[in-house]
C-alpha cells in the first residue's frame, strides 16, 4: 500500500488561501501588538505557517514569538473562512480522490501541508474534500516550522513503526514540496497546478500538468 501525502494550497485547492494569509497576519499582529498587514516580501508558497509568521514578525521587529498566535490564528481563520470553498478544488481532484479511496488495499490518503492543522481541516471541510483525509493523520505546519520534518511526522502517525519510506509519496506543487520529500527520502509527484510551471518542478520523481494525470503515475508506483 502507498501512503499518499497531499499538500493543500496549489495542489488539492487553488486560490483558497487569501483568508488564511490574512488570518495569520491579523492574529500574530494582535498577539504581539504590531501591524503585519502592510509587510511585503515574505514568501508563502510551500512554507509552513510557523515559518511564514516568524518572518512576518521578524520584519516587524519582533524576536520573542508568543505561541498564543497559533490558537488566535485558528480562531481568526474560522471567522474569515468562506462557508463554501468547493469552487477552489483543483480540476479533476475530486475524481482522483474518489478513485484512490475506492482502492483501500493499494492507497492510504493523508496530508503534508504547511497549514496549521485546524486551518487545514476547516479549509478542506468547506471545500467538500475533508472526508478523504481522516483525523489523527498527516503532518502540519502546527507540528513543526521546518517543512522537511513533516513527512516523517505523517509516516509516524500512519503506522507504528512509521510507514516505510519506500511506500510513501509526497504530492505537491512547489519546489519546497519536492525538497521536503527529499529530506525524508520519500518519493514525490509534482503537479503544475500552483504558481510553478512544469520546468520548475523537474526535480520531482514525476511531474504532471493536473490531477487527472496523477492516477497513472500512482498506478505505476503502487
Amino acid at each position: 500500500m502507498l501512503l499518499l501525502l497531499f499538500d493543500i494550497d496549489g495542489t488539492l485547492l487553488q486560490r483558497a488561501s487569501v483568508e488564511h494569509a490574512t488570518a495569520l497576519r491579523v492574529a500574530a499582529g494582535r498577539v504581539h501588538g504590531v501591524d503585519l498587514l502592510g509587510i511585503e516580501g515574505v514568501e508563502y508558497a510551500g512554507r509552513t505557517d510557523r515559518a511564514i509568521t516568524r518572518d512576518l514578525l521578524t520584519a516587524a521587529g519582533v524576536t520573542d514569538v508568543d505561541e498564543a498566535w497559533v490558537e488566535e490564528a485558528a480562531a481568526e481563520y474560522a471567522r474569515r473562512c468562506p462557508p463554501d470553498l468547493s469552487a477552489t478544488v483543483a480540476p479533476g481532484m475530486v475524481e482522483l480522490l474518489e478513485a484512490l479511496s475506492a482502492r483501500p488495499d493499494e492507497f492510504r490518503l493523508s496530508l503534508v501541508t504547511g497549514n496549521l492543522e485546524s486551518v487545514a481541516r476547516l479549509k478542506l471541510e468547506r471545500a467538500g474534500v475533508g472526508r478523504f483525509f481522516p483525523a489523527g493523520q498527516g503532518g502540519f505546519g502546527s507540528d513543526h516550522e521546518d517543512r522537511g520534518r513533516l513527512p516523517a511526522i505523517a509516516r509516524a502517525r500512519a503506522a507504528s513503526p512509521p510507514w516505510e519510506r519506500e511506500r510513501t509519496v509526497v504530492i505537491g506543487d512547489t519546489p519546497l514540496d519536492i525538497a521536503c520529500a527529499r529530506v525524508d527520502e520519500v518519493r514525490v509527484a509534482a503537479v503544475a497546478t500552483g504558481p510553478f510551471a512544469v520546468e520548475a518542478l523537474a526535480d520531482a520523481d514525476a511531474v504532471v500538468d493536473d490531477a487527472r494525470s496523477l492516477l497513472p503515475v500512482l498506478d505505476d508506483w503502487a
